[in-house]
């Protein structure tokens, strides 16, 4: 059993654009699907936005003193489509790419090294508008995107991820309807996955055409599915949200083919040469996993497949997610086996919601945080000495922020963020957090 991280190991921290960058009509920036969405009446908790977020455009000299603190190796952030490409596609906006620049060089100077993002479920609103993620010509588009950022930063940033968990934007955003842009139905879903993982694929040539140098992957996200009982419903239906859920972006992005029993549905929307662009050999495999769920039969879901909480007296985090460390060894022995084979794999966001709460000495004794981190990286230390070459751990997330449909009543953060004043303070998860980046061991519980 491994006891310590491998020579090399790299501590990270992610966030995305939407959820921290605030500034939504400064500089020339665009409207993305999340501005549209988030104005609209019940859809998201309390009605909040990601306008102000946590105002990162303006504060990232002291989120970045906060990163250099904490004491990371790599910081993964995304580039707004948006604040690059306000229409989506033809002439770039110079203040974006500016506020991109300034910051890499930033993070640079301070011996982090950023890892870049193109798509974290930011789409411009523009592109929406002309069919958004069910329009192939969407995918062209996101190349385009691509090549312009990789030519104004790759000569610094050396990986890149084409699209942040595809699948939750493709099912939540145009299944489930409950994100950005709020589409119900079965058909669009599968559209917007076909046409991301075209994305992706254009994206890669893309990225390489421009320079070979740099390594470019996709986050997946995998979540469990274990049906909720032995009926073949509720079988049928975990087979379904797995397919749907865990293998339509890696299958397809690594094997060359959709998995069952989506393959048969997916015919119509692939066109000859389609798996030839879709399917690229990555430089490295990386994904974010939090949590498992059981699936039941459910025939007002588009797919008929819905979730049930976990049992009574599972331990949860904040969000209703079960509390299950074994799960993302599992993931990791299987990443290996279906997916990456020798390639470094690297999890690109793990971490935990607690209703944190601030102490009459100002300090945050968020426990249940740092005993969940300790005991899923207790479980990356297993999968390492079962022989997943694991290379690398980004916690979810260096702050507090917009939690998307959740607003900011969901804290992730190893920093509380006060949303009314947009003061940062450090949480004990921080400092535990830290000593691990700085080579201290995992000590076990």
């Amino acid at each position: 059993m491994a006891e310590s991280f491998p020579d090399g190991f790299v501590w990270g921290a992610s966030t995305a654009a939407y959820q921290i960058e605030g500034a939504v009509k400064e500089d020339g920036r665009g409207p993305s699907i999340w501005d549209t969405f988030s104005h609209l009446p019940d859809k998201v908790s309390g009605g909040e936005t990601g306008d102000i977020a946590c105002d990162h455009y303006h504060r990232w000299p002291e989120d970045l003193a906060l990163m250099r603190e904490l004491g990371i190796g790599a910081y993964r952030l995304s580039t707004a489509w948006p604040r690059i490409l306000p229409e989506g596609r033809g002439r770039p906006n110079p203040k974006g790419l500016e506020f991109y620049d300034r910051l890499i060089d930033a993070v640079m100077a301070e011996g982090i090294e950023p890892w870049i993002c193109l798509y974290h479920w930011d789409l411009p609103q523009a592109l929406e508008d002309r069919g958004g993620w069910q329009n192939r010509d969407v995918a062209s588009w996101f190349a385009e995107y691509s090549a312009m950022t990789v030519r104004r930063l790759g000569d610094r940033v050396k990986y890149w991820a084409t699209f942040n968990e595809p699948n939750a934007a493709a099912v939540l955003g145009y299944a489930e309807g409950v994100h950005a842009p709020g589409i119900r139905g079965r058909t669009t879903a599968l559209a917007a996955i076909h046409v991301m993982n075209l994305a992706h694929g254009l994206g890669v040539e893309a990225v390489r055409s421009e320079r070979a140098d740099l390594r470019i992957g996709n986050i997946y996200n995998f979540h469990p599915r274990e049906p909720a009982s032995e009926h073949e419903q509720d079988e049928r239906a975990a087979v379904m949200l797995d397919a749907l859920w865990n293998r339509s972006f890696p299958d397809p992005q690594t094997r060359g083919s959709y998995p069952e029993p989506l393959a048969a549905e997916m015919e119509a929307l692939v066109q000859p040469g389609d798996f030839d662009i879709i399917k690229q050999r990555p430089d490295y495999f990386a994904f974010n996993h939090y949590t498992r769920s059981s699936t039941r039969h459910d025939p007002d879901h588009p797919f008929e497949a819905g979730t049930v909480p976990p049992a009574p007296g599972r331990p949860v985090t904040d969000m209703g997610w079960e509390i299950a460390p074994e799960a993302l060894r599992a993931v990791l022995v299987e990443v290996k086996e279906r997916y990456s084979g020798n390639l470094p794999v690297y999890i690109l966001e793990n971490g935990a919601a607690f209703p944190d709460r601030i102490d009459e000495d100002g300090r945050i004794r968020d426990e249940p945080r740092i005993a969940y981190l300790r005991d899923y990286l207790a479980a990356v230390l297993d999968a390492i000495a079962a022989g997943v070459p694991v290379r690398g751990y980004f916690v979810w997330s260096l702050l507090d922020n917009f939690e998307w449909r959740f607003g900011y009543g969901k804290r992730f953060g190893l920093v509380h963020v006060d949303f009314a004043t947009l003061e940062r303070r450090l949480k004990d998860s921080f400092h535990f957090y830290g000593e691990l980046a700085r080579g201290a061991p995992l000590e076990r519980e």
